[in-house]
């Protein structure tokens, strides 16, 4: 029932009466005239009724109206506000800077304006994850940091040390100095969301903190589940298995909490797809269970401990109408679980764990959210019955690295190759060339085209190099690259 204003004041008395004769189906007639009496006939007093509503009744109607203020998104605002906290960070950056006696006088030698380093700030947003100081945000707000500032909703500010990232994920791990007092964030889960329902994301958009260290709530509904961003030529970061909602996530609310109506953390916000910088409705939340899978990793292990079942996986050749079924085995390691199960190259896989498999996209985002020793379940087309097998832990320490910059040849994607070939991807860098140990282990060759490395896109060849540069040797990587006018995606340990 919508808001009325009417009916928190009281009615006067006389249409209260004509109200409930009406109700009751009386009618209202005239009365006869009185017969003249001794003296003249009793005028009625033509005065109207000046009492108003009693002081009674006011103050109800104004409790009335203050429950009515006092909504779910209120209260969940108010419990999860003191939790969200502000990120700035620190990064010595390469600028240009210009000096006119330099360019005057060098500049034909020196190619022009000179380059310096520079102290560059950002802001972010995070939330506390419990009473020790664990603070989670983004790991491209922290990414490249040599110092990070929180600061609390109360005006504190507090020192954090980087304890762990995976750019692969988007998510990084804080802790604060000091954490005596520090509220915490409910945490609830995102496996009962339901499309429609209303979230509520919390941040600091636009640096807002420096005026008002209190962040901001912007409210709207879950519009979809499971979504993989793939950016256009425009967008910057690849996502799978997302919450997608038209609550308004701007430039600053990345690594603030998604929050549903009953205040409890059910996603932590990583991205906007816009044109013009700001919000337009489509915003994406990483589900709380993969942060905070995630951060145990990094707490406990100091890395991240990913499922691994011995197959990599192939777009199939789609129907005439588009449309595609399941994902195709291009390559099955001997001696891991998929190969001690039966899977055979070839094999098409439909279904991984209850998720319907569209695309290979679909076969990595159940995969992410797995860990060693979780069981598996594979749907094989053609087959009865289901394969199960235990997932194990990546074999990073003993897999072959690869050195991305000396084992493949590549080219910047044009739009006369992307005709010529038939690609769908707006940018990326076509392999040209492969050496035998990179087609064997990441199963690239020729004629695919790389578009992204962990979560970056990779636009141009000169895009990969500096990705590539940017990652210490012995890092295990996600390499996304497009086959068949389909995404697929390949884990490696990266060499130099």
């Amino acid at each position: 029932m919508g808001f009325s204003i009417s009916r928190l004041l009281p009615l006067p008395t006389p249409l209260v009466v004509a109200l409930a004769l009406l109700a009751a189906g009386c009618s209202v007639e005239s009365a006869p005239e009185a017969a003249p009496a001794n003296g003249p006939p009793e005028v009625a007093d033509p005065s109207p009724d000046r009492s108003g509503p009693s002081p009674l009744h006011a103050a109800e109607a104004a409790r009335d109206l203050d429950d009515d203020r006092v909504t779910a998104i209120v209260r969940a605002s108010e419990r999860v506000s003191p939790a969200v906290v502000a990120i700035h960070v620190l990064r010595t950056r390469q600028v240009r800077v210009r000096d006119p006696f330099f360019d005057d006088f060098f500049g034909g030698f020196f190619g022009g304006s000179r380059t310096q380093l520079q102290q560059v700030p950002s802001l972010g947003s995070g939330f506390v994850l419990d009473d020790g100081g664990w603070v989670l945000t983004n790991e491209h707000v922290v990414r490249g940091a040599e110092r990070v500032l929180v600061t609390l909703p109360d005006g504190r500010d507090l020192d954090a040390e980087l304890v762990g990232a995976d750019p692969a994920t988007d998510v990084a791990v804080l802790r604060l100095s000091d954490p005596e007092g520090v509220p915490v964030a409910p945490v609830g889960s995102s496996r009962d969301l339901r499309i429609g329902e209303w979230v509520i994301a919390f941040g600091n958009p636009f640096g807002s903190l420096i005026s008002n260290p209190e962040p901001t709530v912007t409210t709207g509904v879950v519009s979809a589940l499971g979504r993989h961003i793939v950016p256009s030529a425009d967008e910057r970061g690849f996502y799978l298995g997302m919450i997608q909602t038209d609550a308004a996530i701007n430039p600053g609310n990345s690594g603030g909490p998604l929050v549903n109506a009953l205040g409890e953390v059910v996603g932590m916000n990583a991205s906007i797809f816009t044109r013009s910088g700001g919000s337009e409705g489509l915003g994406f939340a990483i589900p709380i269970e993969r942060v905070l899978q995630i951060a145990e990793d990094l707490i406990r292990h100091d890395r991240v401990r990913r499922a691994w079942v011995g197959v990599d996986v192939e777009p199939v050749d789609a129907d005439e109408f588009g449309r595609t079924r399941g994902v195709r085995v291009g390559r099955v390691v001997s001696d891991s679980p998929a190969g001690r199960a039966g899977i055979s190259r070839g094999d098409r896989l439909v279904e991984l764990n209850g998720t319907r498999l569209v695309t290979p996209l679909d076969f990595e985002a159940v995969l992410l959210d797995l860990r060693a020793g979780d069981d598996v379940v594979l749907r094989v087309d053609g087959r009865d019955d289901p394969v199960r097998l235990e997932a194990m832990e990546a074999p990073s320490v003993t897999a072959e690295r690869i050195t991305v910059l000396r084992d493949l040849e590549v080219a910047t994607l044009t739009d006369a190759i992307r005709e010529e070939r038939g690609i769908r991807s707006e940018v990326g860098v076509l392999v040209t060339g492969v050496t035998g140990q990179a087609r064997q282990t990441l199963g690239l060759t020729e004629g695919d085209v790389i578009v992204g490395i962990n979560n970056t896109q990779v636009a141009t060849a000169p895009d990969l190099v500096s990705v590539v540069e940017a990652i210490p040797s012995g890092a295990r990587v996600r390499i996304i690259f497009e086959r068949n006018r389909g995404l697929v995606a390949r884990d490696f340990v990266l060499g130099r």
